[in-house]
């Protein structure tokens, strides 16, 4: 059966890339009938934190990507670590090195100097017919694997074919520290060992560790994985990936208004595609992906591309969904929306202009809380020769059938009767009455906005009117 797993580490949150990679691997499990595994790498206990493992929990369940066991915690796996461990020194396959950190600093410095590239030298090694000194007092020593010295190691990459190492070009790398906690290299083999993860695909900045971990994984007789190594993203400018190109927390595209099924379209599409297909749903993703059409360059990250397609799912998106993710940040801007129109209704009439949920509720709120116009635009739109119509249309919508179209031609009746044009009516009426000059239809708007508060509209800023204007 085909197991793949995201394994992140809380040192932070989850970031694009790393939500891309769960993404790969969550899709591939899916489109092959296997499973999916989450696992929690939190050996590092310095950095490791609750409110990181939680941000990342969140960020993938805001996604949508479920997994089907976990998550495990590496922290919780420290016996079978040291099982393993003691298999490896029991069949000499791995030795215990007490090189001091301040040592091993000389070595590579000393190598440098040589123009070799630094590496551990094998000091503690041991070897047939080689003597080894006494251990120092005082070092607690780390244990390191013994990397053969002769072959190579092949494999072959589902995204970047063929790559051999020698193993010549390996050093004996640490698989156990001084405090007993495994390294990176040595807990993710016994992991995937044990986890019997079929299918790796991760970063590509673990190209250089695979030789490593397949070095371990022969040593234990533990079968190989298949390999996928997906390219980083970079920004527009070709540089890695920032804060400033938009690698933020996934969590964060959620607060500033985005969808979580238009970042997983987007997410999808970088380094990866199905002809021109730019808008998707996940079930036909599923459907189309394919590991081997990954792309093998780098992808590029273009958050006006982002924004695009977050707007193309807000204008399909259900109105009562749209208006329950609308109602937090109205909340924030301190509008009352119990006493005002239908929510949904006017996220209907909205939401064709905008981008985000942010931008979706900033254009609700003029529904809610009226807003005088500055001096400059009532000047601007309105002169002291339409006032009459106002005086007259004011009238009217007091007993005028409160319908979309009987507003509607109204407002067309009483600008013929006092020969103006639409544009002369229309727009003044948006000023007076919601403090902009933009706003979907005019009688589509009024009709949500109700009878009682278009004229209570009305007589508040009326004054106001007549002092500008006048």
């Amino acid at each position: 059966m085909v197991r793949t797993r995201f394994a992140p580490s809380p040192t932070g949150y989850l970031h694009i890339g790393g939500a891309r990679t769960a993404l790969f691997s969550w899709a591939y499990a899916r489109k092959m009938g296997g499973e999916f595994i989450l696992r929690i790498e939190d050996t590092d206990q310095e950095r490791s934190t609750q409110a990181s493992e939680q941000a990342i929990l969140d960020g993938m369940a805001w996604l949508g990507i479920d997994w089907d066991e976990g998550p495990y915690y590496q922290m919780q796996r420290m016996e079978r670590y040291k099982e393993v461990v003691d298999q490896l020194l029991e069949e000499g396959r791995a030795y215990y090195c007490y090189a001091s950190k301040e040592e091993l600093d000389v070595m590579r410095e000393a190598q440098k100097a040589r123009g070799d590239k630094p590496r551990y030298d094998g000091r503690w090694r041991p070897e047939p017919g080689k003597e080894l000194p006494m251990p120092p007092a005082g070092v607690t020593p780390v244990i390191r694997f013994k990397t053969p010295q002769e072959g190579e190691i092949t494999f072959n990459d589902m995204i970047k074919g063929s790559i051999t190492v020698a193993n010549a070009e390996l050093d004996d790398l640490v698989i156990v520290r001084g405090d007993g906690i495994p390294t990176y290299n040595f807990g993710v083999v016994v992991d995937d060992w044990d986890m019997r993860i079929s299918h790796v695909i991760r970063g590509d900045d673990h190209v250089n560790n695979t030789p490593r971990q397949i070095n371990i994984l022969l040593a234990l007789g533990a079968p190989i994985p298949t390999y996928a190594h997906v390219p980083m993203i970079l920004g527009q400018d070709g540089e890695r990936l920032s804060k400033r190109h938009g690698a933020v927390s996934v969590l964060q595209y959620r607060e500033e208004g985005f969808l979580p099924e238009a970042l997983l379209n987007y997410l999808a599409r970088l380094g990866w595609g199905h002809g021109d297909d730019e808008k998707f749903d996940l079930k036909q993703f599923v459907e189309w992906f394919d590991v081997g059409h990954v792309s093998h360059s780098a992808a590029r990250f273009d958050a006006s591309k982002l924004t695009w397609l977050n707007q193309q799912y807000i204008r399909c998106a259900d109105n009562g969904r749209l208006a329950e993710l609308a109602r937090p940040f109205l909340v924030v801007q301190g509008i009352d929306m119990d006493s005002g129109p239908n929510l949904a209704a006017l996220v209907g009439l909205v939401k064709e202009r905008v981008s985000s949920i942010v931008e979706l509720a900033d254009a609700l709120h003029i529904y809610f809380r009226q807003a005088l116009p500055t001096v400059e635009e009532l000047q601007a739109k309105l002169g002291r020769d339409a006032l009459p119509a106002f005086e007259q249309l004011q009238a009217d919508l007091a007993t005028v059938a409160w319908e979309a179209p009987a507003i509607g031609q109204l407002v067309k009746d009483t600008a013929k009767a006092f020969n103006l044009k639409m544009g002369q009516i229309g727009m003044p009426l948006r000023l007076i009455l919601f403090g902009t000059a933009q706003t979907p239809s005019i009688d589509q708007t009024l009709f949500l906005l109700g009878r009682e508060e278009t004229l209570r509209r009305f007589q508040a800023a009326w004054p106001h009117v007549l002092a500008v204007v006048e």
